[in-house]
């Protein structure tokens, strides 16, 4: 053991660094955020273009294939990034043994989420 390791012996036993699972964490968050920001302008921009249009007009407008897949795709990428923000919130400030039971839950409310906006727009875009 030099002096420059600054590990617990806890840490060196089992082998793990500083950050152990951190990284990919932390690129998640980033990879997700870069991509919310041109689907967040696709959706402001068309949801500002579609003032005034009627019931119609909307369904036909989710009804396309294209709106239907960027749609998806942002609820998604949305609600992971979501998940990710929160499970970090809660690790930092939730220091009982409550954490994991928050963290599952936050991971299956945001699941749920998707999933009944994803199911949304297929109804929308294949009943209309």
């Amino acid at each position: 053991m030099g002096s420059r390791d600054m590990r617990s012996s806890l840490a060196r036993a089992q082998g793990l660094g500083s950050a152990s699972g951190g990284v990919k964490h932390w690129w998640a968050q980033r990879v997700t955020a870069i991509a919310l920001l041109p689907l967040s302008l696709w959706f402001a921009g068309a949801i500002i273009a579609h003032t005034g249009s009627d019931y119609g007009a909307f369904v036909a407008w989710i009804g396309t294939p294209l709106t239907s897949c960027l749609m998806i795709l942002l609820l998604i990428v949305l609600f992971y990034h979501m998940s990710l923000g929160l499970q970090v919130v809660l690790e930092d400030y939730a220091h009982s043994g409550v954490r994991f039971a928050a963290v599952v839950a936050i991971r299956l409310g945001c699941i749920g989420l998707a999933v009944i906006g994803i199911l949304s727009v297929l109804r929308i875009a294949f009943v209309g």
